[in-house]
Parts: structure tokens; sequence; C-alpha cells
């Protein structure tokens, strides 16, 4: 019989997360860390000021460019929420797309919709199928919860060279912690040496040719010689997902998809099904603690919500088949993965360490404004 595991005191955040810590009052590590997140993007009028401040800056950044900024959008709420945010205050975003196959049919409605009503320009940039097709295998075969990486890589690459080739000197993201957390570094880890590695012991080809990677080097080239910033606006703004969906809904006709990035059809099999099953991963106590410490839940409803699941099992299998039918495996190999033992990243090659002794160039970084913030707390501190 498993141990319950022992539970925050103040949100939902449990011992099924690797290198959690609890202070004498049963505060959780993340907890401290959305605390300190506050004080650095305080409220009131400070918060209303700084964000002025930030949308005046893109704008001058951006002036005698064609685009302020560059917005990475998925049809998902938060980046569709950011384009009409940015129209709304002035700024002109080019929106990029990375198109990894997996797109919903309800994400892809979406994403023309809030386009053509705001009237933003759109570049979709295709990843290599075939390859990444066996990239995400690789990440299954390697047996890591960060199957997630070589997406989120992707796009965040993406996004800095297309910034680049257009001559765009910003970039906005539309993470908050008030309303997604953030993830343990033993739940999702990511830098683009790790992509390599995997791929060199997993992958067909043992290197990758056409995937747009982001190792150290492209970041300090991307924003310490190219000078390209990034903003979180969403840090400033008091933002709620559940009223952003129903402001969107009125204003550009978005549809909600059913749960947290399920705009995804891999991204929703991982979430609601792999992670949980394989690697005890419930990725949902990551977003309703942060809604829990921003005073958009209580703790009860959490514990109510955590409890049910996440995803009809009806509709699980029909992603698991299609899935399995992309990535050209049967029942048989996918149950091999599945019952293979949960490894850590530690056991790749990886750029953890280099980072962990860049700390104090980093944290300079991130108190300049060049990187954010959550990079020195979770990769570097």
């Amino acid at each position: 019989m498993k141990d319950t595991p022992h539970v925050c005191s103040r949100c939902i955040m449990d011992t099924t997360v690797p290198d959690i810590e609890f202070d004498e009052n049963g505060k959780c590590t993340y907890c401290k860390l959305h605390d300190l997140l506050e004080e650095k993007f305080p409220g009131g009028e400070e918060r209303e000021q700084r964000l002025k401040n930030m949308v005046e800056e893109i704008k001058s950044r951006g002036k005698g460019k064609k685009y302020d900024c560059v917005v990475g959008v998925s049809g998902g709420c938060d980046s569709t929420y950011l384009i009409y945010w940015a129209k709304k205050v002035g700024i002109r975003p080019l929106a990029v797309h990375l198109d990894n196959g997996w797109n919903s049919e309800i994400a892809e409605e979406n994403m023309r919709k809030a386009v053509e009503k705001l009237a933003v320009d759109i570049k979709t940039v295709q990843v290599d199928l075939e390859e990444f097709n066996d990239l995400q295998l690789a990440f299954l075969k390697a047996s890591v919860p960060d199957v997630e990486v070589p997406t989120d890589i992707g796009i965040y690459s993406t996004l800095f060279r297309v910034a680049k080739e257009e001559n765009i000197p910003s970039i906005l993201n539309g993470h908050s912690f008030r309303t997604e957390g953030s993830v343990p570094r033993g739940w999702t880890y990511m830098d683009g040496t790790y992509i390599e590695s995997v791929y060199k012991k997993h992958g067909k080809k043992k290197r990758l040719e056409h995937f747009d990677n982001l190792k150290i080097t492209n970041l300090i080239s991307y924003v310490f010689i190219r000078r390209i910033k990034e903003y979180r606006p969403l840090e400033y703004i008091d933002y709620d997902k559940k009223e952003a969906g129903q402001l969107l809904e009125k204003e550009v006709g978005w549809k909600d998809y059913g749960g947290h990035h399920y705009e995804s059809i891999y991204t929703r099999f991982v979430a609601s099904y792999l992670l949980l099953e394989k690697f005890g991963i419930d990725k949902r106590k990551v977003t309703l603690s942060a809604r829990i410490r921003s005073g958009k839940m209580t703790r009860e409803e959490a514990l109510k919500k955590i409890g049910e699941k996440p995803y009809p099992i009806e509709k699980v299998q029909a992603d698991k088949d299609y899935i399995l039918g992309r990535f050209g495996i049967n029942e048989e190999e996918f149950d091999d993965i599945m019952s293979a033992p949960p490894r850590s990243f530690h056991v790749y090659h990886t750029s953890y360490s280099t980072i962990h002794r860049l700390r104090f160039f980093i944290k300079i970084a991130c108190k300049m404004g060049l990187l954010p913030d959550i990079i020195y707390e979770k990769y570097a501190k």
C-alpha cells in the first residue's frame, strides 16, 4: 500500500512532487515562490504603472518597424487573450503558431477567428512531421515525464527565430504565476542539450536535422546580442482565465476546449492519462494551487476537483488510438513504454550543471528584466 501524500496546508501541492519542502506551518516550497513573485509584481497602483511603462517600452522598441512584438498563439485562452489585450492597448503584434500536427479542430477555429476579428497577421511555422514524431516517440521511450518538452522548446525557439528574422525586438509571453503556477523541475525539465541527448539515445537517426532547437548559446545570442526581450504582461493584470474565456467568447467567438492546454490532442492525452498512469503526476495540482493562492478558488473546491477524473475514458482511448497510429506503434509497444521504470532528466546529458554554474549571471539578467525570474528560481537557484 502506498503512503498517503502529505499535502500543503495552504494549497494542494503534495509529496508526489520531487524535492518539495514544507515550513513549520506546513506551507510548501511553491507557496513561498508564489509569495516571492507577489512581492516582485505587487498589486494596486504600482502594478498599473509598471504595466503602463511596459506598454510604452514595447511600443518604443518597435518604433519604425512593422510589428512591435511576436506573440505565440495556440488557440488557447491565454494566448488568445494576449493578442486581444495587445490590440486593445495599441501594440502591434505578429501572431506566430508552431504547427506540430496536434491541433484540435476547436484550437484551429479559435486561432482563425481571433486573428480575423482582431485584424492580426499570423505566421504559421510547420515542423517536419516525420522527425518531430520520432522526437516525441524518443521521449516516450526515454521513460521521463518531460514528454511535452519538444513542443515547449520548439515554440520558444520559433518565437525567437521569427523575431530575429522579422527584426522584431520583443516577445509577449502569456504565462502568469497567479493562474499557471510553476511546474516542478522534477515534473518538467527542459533545455536544448537534453533534447539532443534523448534523441541520440532513442531516435531513429540519432541527430536532429530539422528541429528548431534552443540551446544556451542560442538563447545568449538572442537575448544579449540581438537584444530580443521577453515580456509577461499577465503578471501585471488581474487575470482570471474563466473571466477571460467569457470575454473572448463574446468578442471573438472563442470556444472552450475542455481543460488546461487541451487545445492539443497530444497534450490532452499526456496530461489526462500518460502522466497520471505512468508517473503519478497530476499537473492540475499546479494550476489549482495557483488559483487557491490567488484567491480564485478555495482549497476545498480544489481538493474536490482533483478527486475527479480529468477526461472521460472513452475520449482518452480515442486520443490514444490516434496517437499510436501517428507514431506507428502498436498496443504492445505502448504497453512496454508505460511499464518501463520511470527515469529522471538527470539520467541524460543536459545543461543543468552549466546553468547552475552560471546562476550569478542569470540572477543579474533576471533583475535587469532580460530573462524571466522563474528561470533563476526553477533552474539556477
